[in-house]
């Protein structure tokens, strides 16, 4: 077996935003996005730090469950702030507004970007909850309807659940890169990860060097993701109710335990470059392909400004 790799691991992590990229790092977080007039602007953003607040929260699957609620609270809250920021300066003219809109901006003014993502993601996650649960349940038992014998078969209706999720979420994700807004987050997506990479390797952070790096990170939230998929595969195996509504709900109360295991799997991964870490890693590198692109070098300068305001003065920043 090859033997590990020793590397310094930043504990700062990222989100692509709308034309831009929000940094945490161990003592703060940064909101970095390009305006409409060209500049590049910073402004901090305070998270939940449930771990921090919490010491039971520290605990092994625990801290995994209290950081995805964090990234889910706070990265939505960088979400329409920096919808915010990219939109300023950008007027419709009134005759140009339909009554409703007309309404809606007499009633909720700027806070309709906020109330509509908002919407949006509960809608979002209501459909996901349907679909990624319910739907590869609901064909296996049609699947089992024609063939009894599978009704028995618990690693292949783990299995065959799994692989339809994972189909179901690749489909999606393919999808979305067609939509033009959503292809440049990606980008941003890529320019957070060759940020981190090189800062990482300990070269100036500049346009060049980072262009350089690639844009495929162990620790990247799409590999939580995937891990997450494949971890559920795991745990169905021990769920041997066959019925659609019983066995998908199990799973839904279940979703802690798989958010934990994937979260200690992902800090594994990213703190290690050994052989198992690196098969463990590797489905969600592949999904990468996907969810991040190659940025433009504006696009850079905006991860380069963030990271920058959130890189502590004293150093300690390797990721625990």
């Amino acid at each position: 077996m090859k033997k590990e790799k020793t590397k310094f691991v930043t504990s700062i992590g990222g989100q692509a935003l709308m034309e831009g990229i929000m940094m945490r790092g161990p003592l703060k977080s940064t909101i970095g996005a390009r305006k409409n007039d060209g500049s590049i602007y910073l402004e901090e953003i305070k998270p939940m730090d449930l771990v921090k607040k919490y010491k039971i929260l520290r605990l092994p699957i625990l801290r995994g469950v209290a950081n995805m609620i964090d990234s889910l609270v706070t990265g939505n809250k960088a979400l329409m702030r920096s919808a915010d920021i990219a939109m300023e300066g950008e007027e419709v003219a009134e005759e140009e507004m339909s009554k409703f809109d007309k309404w809606l901006d007499k009633h909720f003014g700027d806070k309709m970007v906020s109330i509509i993502m908002t919407v949006s993601m509960i809608v979002a996650i209501i459909f996901c909850v349907g679909v990624f649960f319910y739907v590869p349940t609901f064909l296996f038992n049609l699947l089992a309807g024609a063939f009894p014998f599978l009704n028995d078969q618990i690693i292949w209706r783990s299995a065959f659940e799994g692989i339809i999720r994972i189909t179901l979420f690749l489909i999606y994700m393919s999808l979305c890169t067609l939509q033009k807004d959503v292809k440049r987050v990606f980008q941003y997506h890529g320019a957070e990860h060759k940020t981190i990479f090189c800062y990482e390797k300990g070269l100036e952070l500049n346009v060049e060097n980072v262009r350089k790096q690639i844009r495929f990170h162990p620790r990247c939230g799409t590999s939580f993701i995937v891990l997450m998929l494949i971890v559920g595969i795991l745990i169905g195996l021990f769920i041997p109710f066959t019925d659609v509504w019983i066995r998908s709900t199990i799973k839904i109360l279940l979703l802690p335990v798989t958010v934990g295991i994937g979260y200690e799997l992902i800090k594994i991964c990213g703190k290690h470059d050994n052989f198992i870490t690196r098969i463990i890693a590797a489905p969600g590198i592949w999904m990468q392909h996907i969810t991040t692109k190659e940025p433009e070098d504006d696009m850079i300068e905006v991860a380069i400004a963030a990271i920058k305001d959130v890189i502590p003065e004293n150093g300690e920043d390797i990721i625990k």
